[in-house]
């Protein structure tokens, strides 16, 4: 019996509770300010340059260098003042990314990427270059 009455005032303050209408609201988050780059900072960090055997002729070559040696990138990517260039292959993807190197001059090609055409696992860079230039 008393177990009846309290499962019977439990499920009441329950019913009570669900059917109050009353709303919970917070607060909106006030926005994160990022902090701007200082106005005299104006020159771009150096560029890590990757090189290495097998990399001669790609790595500081201009896009044009790159594109008489692969033929047409199938991607020729714009961000900034940086540029990606994309040849493919059945061996490989060789993604080449330039970057500018003295104020006024061209972007040069100072990062190297490659990695399989069919499942996107990394390959040697080296060995894509000759792959690629070799078809």
């Amino acid at each position: 019996m008393i177990a009846r009455l309290f499962f019977s005032l439990a499920l009441g303050l329950m019913v009570s509770a669900c059917g109050s209408g009353g709303t919970v609201t917070s607060a909106p988050k006030p926005p994160t300010k990022v902090p701007l780059r200082s106005p005299g900072h104006t020159t771009p960090p150096k560029p890590r340059v990757i090189a290495g055997p097998g990399l001669e002729g790609v790595v500081g070559a201009r896009a044009q260098d790159l594109i008489d040696q692969f033929g047409p990138a199938r991607l020729d990517v714009w961000e900034g003042d940086a540029r990606k260039l994309q040849f493919t292959g059945q061996p490989c993807v060789l993604d080449i990314y330039l970057y500018p190197g003295a104020p006024g001059r061209e972007p040069e090609a100072t990062y190297v990427e490659a990695r399989r055409a069919s499942d996107g696992q990394d390959v040697d860079r080296a060995a894509c270059v000759a792959a690629l230039r070799g078809r």
